[in-house]
């Protein structure tokens, strides 16, 4: 998807849909139940988000402790953070979008897909991996060459 198309639906489409259904709940419930729904929702998804954070983090130092590498876990921090942002977003869309990413196993899912996505495409080196170079180096003040 082009850059574009990505920021129109985000800062545009996003936003509009939200306010449709902002007046569409509004309607139904009145402007202060809805108001309060929307703080409510923002209170809860910041406590699920900080108990999740939390067990992320967890996670996170349970593989580095056993030597692995906690690549899942840290793209699934990544989409807490990207769920806080959406649940802070006042709107009922962004907070449902949030909440599914504060399910664990959804969560899991993605990261492993996105995991997959880089493997696939050659973005993604082992640490033990390295590089070895060979080559010939002489000083320039003599003619004598050696070999490495």
């Amino acid at each position: 998807m082009p850059l574009f198309r990505l920021l129109l639906i985000l800062f545009i489409i996003v936003p509009l849909f939200e306010l449709y259904i902002l007046i569409q709940i509004g309607n139904l419930l009145g402007v202060l139940p809805t108001i309060m729904l929307v703080i409510m929702t923002a209170l809860i998804g910041a406590l699920l988000l900080r108990y999740q954070g939390l067990q992320t983090l967890a996670r996170v130092q349970n593989k580095l402790q056993q030597g692995e590498i906690p690549a899942a876990e840290l793209i699934g921090g990544v989409i807490l953070l990207l769920s806080g942002a959406l649940l802070l977003t006042p709107g009922f869309f962004t907070d449902c979008i949030g909440f599914l990413c504060l399910l664990p196993t959804f969560r899991t899912r993605l990261a492993t897909s996105f995991l997959k996505r880089l493997i696939q495409k050659g973005a993604y080196r082992s640490v033990d991996q390295s590089v070895t170079l060979d080559g010939e180096f002489w000083e320039e003040n003599s003619n004598k060459h050696l070999h490495d």
